[in-house]
């Protein structure tokens, strides 16, 4: 369990595809206090340490991950927002985020706002009906509130003000036009949905 608070950021330093996808990120947590086997969001994927050093740890993805999760998302050098797991006492200063990617979506535009970035993001019409104006989504990782909501022509966008502390401290602020990130919708959107869908069954 996460919070979509990042604290830090990671760069994947190498690959190597074995029956799954070894991925070995550096980072700057203190890796004595990171359990073998613990649970670190890698840009909004729950993923498993399965090796660690000093400065850095490696993960497996499989295929069904990678399959489900923006494309180039692991690439050698890329930049990824990190987070551990949540302990009980934490702070929960985001909403409440699995690390079990939705969906993806595609940056429609990043223009400058004030000193923030405002982003525009689509996505499929499968995720659109669990996205609400002023609700909580989680992109790339990352906690954000939702500003508005747009269904024309059958395409459903919505947009998200990223301020310079967000834009400093995650890889939101690098967003353009054209990349694609990975996206989980509020667990609460999800349970209301279903419980919608099964009072219509009654």
């Amino acid at each position: 369990m996460f919070t979509g608070i990042v604290s830090d950021i990671g760069t994947i330093e190498s690959l190597d595809q074995r029956g799954d996808l070894r991925v070995k990120i550096k980072c700057g947590y203190d890796m004595s206090s990171v359990d073998m086997g613990a649970s670190i969001a890698c840009s909004g994927i729950c993923l498993t340490v399965v090796d660690k050093g000093d400065d850095w740890f490696a993960v497996d993805v499989s295929g069904e991950t990678l399959s489900c999760t923006a494309t180039g998302q692991f690439t050698t050098g890329r930049r990824i927002n990190l987070e551990r797991a949540l302990k009980v006492g934490d702070e929960l200063g985001g909403h409440i985020v699995t690390g079990h990617v939705d969906g993806v979506g595609e940056v429609v535009s990043s223009i400058t706002a004030g000193d923030s970035r405002e982003v525009v993001i689509r996505v499929s019409r499968d995720l659109a009906p669990y996205i609400a104006a002023k609700g909580s989504i989680t992109v790339d990782g990352v906690s954000l509130t939702v500003n508005a909501v747009s269904d024309e022509d059958a395409v459903t966008q919505f947009t998200l003000n990223i301020i310079p502390h967000t834009a400093q401290v995650t890889t939101l602020g690098e967003l353009q036009s054209g990349r694609v990130v990975n996206l989980e919708i509020d667990i609460l959107a999800r349970y209301l949905a279903r419980m919608e869908q099964a009072r219509s069954l009654v």
